[in-house]
């Protein structure tokens, strides 16, 4: 373990029953889609798993506020880790940064912020590998989203490996977070740890390229753009003249690659979804519900890649039903999930996409090293 992720020793009181239900609620504000897929894991695991969201969503607030400058946010950023492990309390820190937050920042995000010594508290209640696993997530994605500040730009990233790069940053990190999560719940996954990860990175990135691609638009009016450049360049386009509904059949060539490899990806997710064992049903659940619907998400997208914004992709509420109660029966049957994301993917462009680990990430530690 590193210097930077060792615990420290201020005390943190144990959690109160008022802050495990503040966990639970607060859910309901920042998260539809977790508060909906969370509770179906396993009650120990469902705590540490909403715990880490949370978590990863103050860290997101931090680097998402337009009226912190970046001294700002690098001090808001090492001051919530040292929280997380122990190092400082989060009292200060929630005082200090709740009335600082921009106006575009939502009612819940406020609330998570002023609250963030209830959620500090239950962080520090889990078992040790648990809370090395979440701050070490918090760690590397807070380094990796100072790393984009200021970067922003509407002519798109320099090319796939760095779209790869974003998306461990954002995505990736957590999907090796959560594969801790579940190693630690369930020790016969341990064997098949290191190629989890692996896997687990390519499942995050497969989700953050879906929200990449539906958001495309919404992105470039807050002046950013994440994708690849070489996509569109190749095919006579400029991303930074675009405007929605434009680029005819270019575009349309450049996004039906991008859907070919986060497909990929999700095939990926498919093969981490089984390696998790037939009677873990809520993880799988978890995965499963998350993978379907993404799959869902980039068959509109395929259909309608001139859409002007991400609504006119997004999925229906019969969708998300219909996806949770098809995956929730075939849960515990390998072959039946195969068919199903077989029937759900037809159609869609696929590229093959091998699993690597983070170590591509230019000035990172990797795993081993922390």
């Amino acid at each position: 373990m590193s210097e930077a992720l060792r615990p420290g020793a201020i005390q943190v009181s144990p959690p109160t029953a008022d802050d495990e239900r503040f966990q639970i609620a607060i859910l309901q504000g920042v998260s539809r889609t977790f508060a909906l897929t969370i509770p179906v894991l396993p009650p120990a695991l469902c705590r540490a798993v909403g715990n880490a969201y949370l978590l990863c969503r103050i860290a997101d607030t931090i680097e998402d506020d337009a009226g912190l400058d970046l001294t700002a946010k690098h001090h808001y950023s090492a001051w919530f880790l040292a929280a997380v492990l122990g190092q400082r309390e989060a009292e200060g820190f929630a005082a200090e940064l709740a009335p600082r937050l921009a106006a575009h920042a939502t009612p819940a995000e406020r609330e998570l912020i002023t609250h963030t010594p209830r959620v500090i508290r239950v962080t520090r209640d889990l078992a040790p590998d648990q809370i090395a696993a979440l701050a070490r997530c918090v760690r590397v994605m807070s380094d990796g989203m100072v790393h984009y500040q200021g970067q922003e730009t509407l002519d798109g990233l320099p090319d796939q490996r760095a779209m790869d790069r974003y998306c461990y940053y954002v995505a990736g990190v957590v999907g090796e977070m959560l594969t801790e999560l579940f190693c630690h719940h369930c020790p016969e996954l341990q064997p098949e740890r290191e190629h989890l990860l692996k896997l687990g990175i390519s499942f995050g990135q497969g989700l953050q390229m879906t929200n990449i691609l539906k958001d495309i638009w919404e992105d470039r009016a807050r002046g950013a753009c994440w994708l690849p450049r070489p996509a569109f360049e190749s095919r006579g386009l400029r991303l930074s003249t675009l405007a929605p509904g434009e680029g005819g059949d270019a575009f349309a060539g450049g996004l039906r690659s991008l859907v070919g490899i986060a497909h990929g990806h999700l095939r990926n997710a498919l093969e981490y979804t089984l390696m998790i064992p037939p009677r873990e049903r809520g993880i799988r659940k978890f995965c499963l519900w998350a993978l379907g619907m993404a799959v869902l998400t980039l068959r509109r997208i395929e259909a309608q890649p001139h859409f002007r914004s991400g609504q006119d992709v997004k999925i229906s509420r019969r969708s998300v039903k219909l996806t949770i109660a098809s995956t929730t029966l075939a849960a515990g049957s390998d072959t039946a999930l195969r068919a199903l994301f077989t029937l759900a993917s037809t159609g869609l462009p696929q590229d093959r996409v091998l699993p690597t680990g983070p170590t591509y990430i230019e000035g990172m530690e990797t795993r081993h090293g922390t």
